[in-house]
């Protein structure tokens, strides 16, 4: 049997019997709040009901309630035992991204269910976390996907104070695929004294290895992780020098534009589109401009290229059209 719905939380309740004191908010406003107040309370029900997250998340999203229902699950974590839904849940706030569901997260990472420590370090990665202290003994944990989403979350920090802890642990590891996240993570805590340490994985036995060292290579800026990705860009494969752009996400646009601002004219517009959202998320932000006036000018499959790389960006619609104004091809 599932959990109970659980009613609308006090807050929303008294967003609605004050309704009539907010004029100087406007009725209309206070109004919509509430309702999306209330929306949100029914979104967490259904979720602690068995509802699947993703679409919650976007629900949550759409209604700009992320904040709210982030301080909402901690207060119904609390009095929640059953397994599944407890890592629903879980798995929600860390989708959420939001600052106000940080202190839940970091009280999960000591659960004592692998699957909801592993929700939480994910959910501080994604917020970039600088409470470290909370992530660092799940190194050890010995759930593989815990240790993988922490060494993301350390990553995720940037304090180059992580970078030793993680190259020590990437010594003992013997699971391939949490031994890559250490090294992209090395690489992503910006501590340039593990680059020697790094470039001797890049002569390992496993490619995964091979390619996370050189990640993290291109993280540090070290010439080795460049030298390592136009390799892979020289390809004749389209899917060889697609893994080559891979290495340069979360690097710097100062750096990585040197080797990514030519693939804007490559014939393989998947490669293409690509490397300008790696470009604009690593900080330069006319390659977003660029995005959207291709996506503007392209004709039938081409145009989901672009479109696709928008949507990794959840660009909103007031900012494609400012774009498109500024660019004098759209009112």
């Amino acid at each position: 049997m599932g959990a109970p719905v659980r009613p609308p939380s006090v807050r929303a309740l008294l967003v609605v019997l004050l309704l009539p004191l907010t004029g100087l908010a406007g009725p209309g406003s206070a109004s919509k709040k509430a309702q999306s107040r209330a929306e949100a309370d029914t979104v967490l029900a259904q979720v602690a009901n068995g509802a699947p997250v993703p679409p919650a998340t976007s629900r949550l999203r759409f209604l700009r309630e992320e904040a709210y229902a982030a301080e909402e699950i901690g207060p119904i974590l609390r009095t929640t035992h059953e397994e599944r839904t407890r890592r629903n849940l879980v798995a929600l706030l860390a989708s959420l991204g939001a600052r106000s569901g940080e202190p839940t997260l970091v009280k999960m990472t000591t659960d004592g269910d692998s699957a909801v420590r592993m929700y939480a370090a994910q959910g501080l990665a994604r917020l970039g976390s600088r409470n470290t202290a909370a992530v660092l003994p799940l190194l050890q944990d010995k759930s593989s996907g815990v240790r993988r989403e922490a060494a993301r979350a350390l990553g995720a920090s940037r304090n180059p104070k992580m970078g030793k802890p993680l190259m020590a642990a990437v010594k003992d590891e013997q699971d391939l695929e949490v031994r890559a996240a250490l090294l992209e993570a090395v690489g992503a805590s910006g501590d340039a004294k593990q680059k020697a340490a790094l470039k001797t994985y890049l002569d390992s036995d496993s490619e995964s290895t091979r390619f996370a060292a050189a990640r993290g290579l291109c993280r540090l800026g070290a010439p080795e992780g460049f030298a390592f990705a136009q390799k892979l860009l020289g390809n004749s494969d389209k899917f060889v020098r697609r893994q080559g752009l891979v290495l340069f996400e979360g690097v710097p646009a100062k750096k990585a534009s040197p080797l990514l601002t030519p693939l804007l004219k490559d014939a393989d517009r998947t490669l293409a589109a690509s490397a300008a959202r790696v470009l604009y998320q690593g900080g330069d932000a006319a390659s977003l401009d660029w995005l959207v006036l291709a996506s503007w000018n392209a004709k039938g499959e081409e145009k989901l290229v672009y479109e696709k790389e928008l949507e990794t960006l959840q660009l909103a619609d007031d900012r494609r059209k400012a774009i498109l104004r500024k660019a004098g091809v759209a009112p």
